[in-house]
């Protein structure tokens, strides 16, 4: 009898510990973030370029994109575009549930004082600095001049 119940307790225990760490995925306060379209046109100036991509935020949680750097540029900024006007900016928000979307004509990631130029085919390295999430690698291809996904 006290062996059932030994048996009993534990089984109880163990239950209540699965069923905690199944309900911590949906409320552990963090953004659950996915980057994709990423891109880099070639540049067409041999000391600046502009770099794309969409960050979804499938989580509950907001996050801000904070900072961006790259090995092949030390001068690595954030430009949003309003009114046909570009401003540099310190953040941009990640809703949750919602993304931010970095494309050609809107806002955008500046490359200044390239390193070297890279050419179509070639993958530039840079590191998303999230305010929540950490920091994220990302290979930007680089694609055609031309080159928009709105398009193709």
């Amino acid at each position: 009898m006290n062996r059932r119940t030994t048996l009993a307790s534990a089984m109880a225990l163990t239950a209540g510990l699965a069923l905690a760490g199944c309900s911590s995925d949906s409320s552990d306060g963090k953004p659950d973030l996915k980057i994709g379209q990423a891109f880099m046109p070639e540049p067409v100036s041999a000391d600046m370029a502009g770099g794309f991509l969409v960050v979804k935020n499938d989580g509950k949680t907001a996050d801000k994109l904070t900072k961006v750097t790259s090995d092949i540029s030390d001068d690595v900024t954030m430009h949003a575009t309003k009114d046909q006007k570009m401003r540099e900016v310190k953040t941009f928000d990640i809703p949750a549930g919602g993304e931010l979307d970095l494309e050609r004509g809107g806002n955008h990631i500046m490359f200044m004082g390239l390193k070297k130029k890279p050419k179509p085919g070639d993958k530039v390295s840079l590191d998303l600095h999230f305010e929540k999430a950490g920091t994220v690698r990302v290979d930007l291809p680089v694609k055609e001049s031309t080159y928009n996904p709105k398009h193709h």
